[in-house]
């Protein structure tokens, strides 16, 4: 595969419009269609669409990585280096709660990245990252 086609991914959320704003306002992607119980969105050039659901509840579960309890699952999107360091900025900012503050793990070893985790309002954990060389993305 030589390049990269966007993921489609729905989640449930337990709270439509507060979930739908923070989507919106907070991470500024893009609305698409919608009707009264989901909403697309353009999520980093992904589809991502929320799905009402009433039995939606966050998985608190984690594992260790690089000294930090990483919450699982969670999902999120790899960017450049230069929007990862203005969207951390931006989410301190607008004072986002991180499970994982934004830092650099693996500091000058193979696969060396910044990273970051937070919860959307529906607890849904994400994880937004860039890696110090892209071209480590899948190295072993």
């Amino acid at each position: 595969m030589n390049a990269l086609t966007p993921f489609h991914l729905a989640i449930p959320v337990n709270d439509l419009d507060q979930t739908r704003s923070f989507y919106r306002e907070t991470l500024n992607c893009e609305e698409g269609r919608s009707s009264d119980h989901w909403v697309d969105f353009n999520f980093f050039g992904h589809q991502l669409v929320l799905h009402m659901s009433d039995q939606a509840k966050a998985v608190v579960a984690s594992n260790p990585v690089d000294g930090h309890d990483v919450p699982v699952p969670h999902f999120g999107v790899v960017l450049e280096w230069g929007i990862w360091t203005s969207l951390a900025e931006r989410l301190k900012g607008q004072g986002i709660q991180f499970v994982i503050e934004p830092y650099i793990r693996f500091k000058g070893q193979m696969g060396e990245q910044a990273t970051m985790f937070f919860y959307d309002p529906s607890g849904n954990a994400l994880e937004f990252k860039a890696f110090k060389d892209s071209s480590q993305i899948f190295a072993k």
